[in-house]
């Protein structure tokens, strides 16, 4: 009974370690990553073959993403914070560059209805997009941390201006394309950073209402999406089959079960659940890994999301504070639309699992901002002072294995 009564207590000074969330964020990462690859393989096998394609096709592709990623996640978690500012004004012009070139006929390529691709090559494709979520992020928190030192957010217009219209013309450049789904990611993301800039209760309100009748006249002028949102809880898929797609992942969700039917045996990724490698893999994880494997996964991205929190929360650098709250702010809301949507409560938006869904180009910016995240836990003054005796100490440790190896190997004076 003492030990239960003393457990939150020491939950809570675990928790304050100053290296608790580095740590956080690089397991769950690493863990969300890890289990998307093998799911990847599970769900893409009958995919691939229906095609006429390897087994392993899909796989190989995901597994050339995650170690290109792993390079930008190593390069960005080593990059100093000054450095990261200076990225995020090219990245913003490469993202909007590219967006445009997606628009051009020809060049752009259309899949699933939405025009937001580019062919790079082979069977390799690029989707602009993704990469502006993360110029986004970085422009975003460089312009208002410059604001902020120069103590200029507390005028409505420094907060708006030029913030929300360069918003507006990534948004523009991604519904041109179709995709209502990252459209509502990159409005999340304005969101998030305008909280944590300390945007007025009432200017906030205002700026929410009016993203709220853009979305609500675009879903109206479009009987696609519209569709899409008569498919939330639904039970059947029509008489038209319209949310055939939905009721499949309540059906694969619902077999299986508490511990799932087992890895590799999933019924509905044989052709009845469209999409079940991308945007409904988490309905096959169901199927497969039961609700523990659900749960697994959604434990696993509130800590994520719960470390980013904290960075942004603790940090005293106002650049790091908007950038990390960017970060988890994107990560969380991508989660949020996807498994809503998995779940029937949601609109289907046709977007990844972050770090979980096959994809390389959306796999490749979460990674870099996932190492984001990794060096703003490290350069906090408690991490970088804990990281630096750590590493003392594994010196000193070193030094004394030596030594000992060293007299180990001398054979005493006696012996012969």
């Amino acid at each position: 009974m003492r030990g239960a009564a003393r457990l939150p207590g020491r939950l809570r000074t675990a928790w304050d370690r100053p290296l608790t969330a580095y740590y956080v964020i690089l397991g769950a990462s690493l863990l969300i990553t890890v289990l998307g690859l093998v799911m990847v393989y599970s769900a893409s096998q009958i995919q691939a073959l229906r095609y006429g394609l390897p087994s392993t096709f899909y796989f190989r592709k995901q597994l050339l993403a995650v170690a290109i990623g792993a390079v930008l996640l190593w390069f960005a978690a080593r990059a100093p914070v000054r450095l990261h500012r200076a990225l995020a004004y090219p990245l913003l012009l490469g993202a909007v560059f590219l967006m445009c070139l997606v628009q051009v006929p020809g060049i752009g390529q259309t899949v699933n209805g939405n025009t937001n691709w580019l062919s790079i090559g082979g069977p390799f494709q690029l989707q602009p997009s993704e990469f502006g979520k993360l110029a986004l992020v970085l422009w975003g928190a460089d312009l208002l941390a410059r604001k902020n030192d120069r103590h200029l957010l507390v005028q409505w217009k420094h907060l708006l201006v030029p913030l929300v219209p360069v918003t507006v013309l990534l948004l523009g450049l991604i519904m041109l394309g179709g995709d209502m789904g990252t459209t509502m990611i990159l409005t999340a993301v304005l969101f998030g950073m305008l909280w944590l800039a300390g945007a007025p209760t009432r200017l906030f309100a205002g700026v929410l209402a009016g993203a709220l009748a853009l979305a609500t006249l675009a879903i109206a002028t479009n009987p696609n999406r519209m569709g899409r949102l008569h498919c939330i809880a639904a039970t059947s898929p029509g008489s038209d089959d319209r949310c055939w797609q939905a009721v499949h992942g309540i059906y694969a969700l619902a077999s299986g079960g508490w511990f799932g039917t087992g890895l590799g045996a999933s019924v509905e990724k044989w052709g009845e659940l469209p999409e079940p490698h991308t945007d409904f893999i988490f309905a096959v994880t169901g199927e497969e890994l039961g609700l523990a494997g659900t749960l697994s996964v959604l434990a696993l991205f509130a800590a994520l999301g719960y470390a980013g929190i904290r960075v942004a929360g603790r940090t005293e650098d106002p650049f790091v504070r908007f950038a990390a709250g960017g970060v988890t702010t994107w990560i969380t809301a991508q989660a949020v639309i996807n498994i809503g949507a998995v779940l029937g409560l949601l609109p289907i938006a046709g977007v990844p699992l972050p770090l979980f869904s096959y994809g390389g180009s959306a796999l490749l910016p979460t990674m870099f901002a996932i190492g984001l995240l990794i060096s703003f836990a490290r350069s906090e003054p408690a991490a970088r002072a804990a990281l630096a005796v750590r590493g003392r100490n594994n010196s000193l440790t070193g030094v004394v294995r030596r030594t000992m190896r060293r007299r180990a190997r001398r054979r005493p004076s006696g012996e012969r």
